[in-house]
């Protein structure tokens, strides 16, 4: 059976990447291997993505703890203690049991990546998540920053629900050099990631964005769910005063003749929330494999 949906091996084909895709696809199983279960319990962040069951909108939301928070509690299945606010978009999809999510794991002190996607069940102390697929990503395009400190006396602002970006919004966009990207199909849901220079996202209206696909590891997960379901899911987030911008809306990706790749989106919802998340990264050193890249 392909670990691959009809919207993947179409932009696959598309590309000309199936072979490539095929042997990368090997990797992905529903197992959480010793060094995976490693590297969950050292994590403070962990980015799920999932469609709001009541509205069908799709949201990827941030959720921090001191490391242990998340953690293997089987062979194939992370618990996770603790969960969003009440007030984020994703609150009642994480506490609905059988609500298809994905979840990326992102480690920015050492450039690396796991992600898994699967079935929520609650928990009394939080959710934990029946491992489907799970599987780790190549350093490309994340910027290496250290942990500076947790910061447990900051408290959150109110957060504030949109329709469109204001400029503060679009400053916050315009000087990311990271964000996390949430799609879904008719089986599951993804979470991923997305890095490059400030400025690689760009703002083109208060309600459009855009960025280009850069060359990844062949899979298309994210662009063959966007394929077959044009729903998303962005989470940008300020890394020093840990402020985050959850975008909702649809993408749509225009694929050039060639083949660079842009993918556009359309914002139909957003909340923004200061100060939302308690931890302080330092400075960016940006990946090498950024396009551009600063010498």
């Amino acid at each position: 059976m392909s670990v691959y949906h009809a919207g993947s091996r179409a932009v696959q084909d598309l590309v000309g990447v199936r072979d490539r895709a095929d042997h990368v696809g090997r990797s992905l199983g529903p197992d959480l291997k010793p060094v995976a279960a490693a590297f969950l319990e050292l994590q403070p962040l962990l980015v799920v993505g999932a469609a709001d069951p009541a509205s069908g909108r799709v949201w990827a939301s941030p959720l921090a703890g001191a490391p242990g928070f998340v953690r293997a509690t089987g062979p194939r299945q992370v618990s996770v203690t603790g969960g969003p606010p009440p007030a984020d978009p994703l609150a009642t999809a994480l506490a609905t049991p059988g609500t298809a999510v994905g979840a990326i794991a992102l480690d920015p002190r050492t450039r690396r990546r796991m992600r898994l996607g699967g079935r929520v069940r609650p928990t009394p102390r939080g959710f934990a998540v029946e491992a489907e697929q799970v599987f780790a990503n190549c350093p490309k395009y994340i910027q290496r920053r250290e942990l500076c400190e947790r910061v447990p006396d900051r408290v959150p602002g109110t957060p504030r629900a949109l329709d469109r970006l204001g400029a503060e919004q679009a400053a916050l966009v315009a000087a990311a050099d990271t964000f996390f990207l949430a799609t879904v199909h008719a089986d599951g849901a993804d979470a991923s990631h997305r890095g490059g220079n400030p400025g690689f996202v760009r703002v083109v209206s208060p309600d459009e964005l855009a960025w280009p696909d850069y060359p990844g590891n062949a899979m298309f997960r994210s662009l063959g769910n966007l394929y077959a379901d044009p729903r998303a899911g962005l989470l940008f987030l300020d890394w020093t005063t840990g402020t985050t911008l959850q975008l909702t809306g649809s993408a749509r990706t225009r694929f050039g003749a060639g083949g660079e790749r842009t993918v556009r989106f359309t914002v139909t919802g957003a909340v923004h929330t200061p100060a939302a998340l308690p931890l302080r990264w330092s400075a960016p050193e940006y990946s090498p494999a950024n396009p551009d890249n600063p010498r």
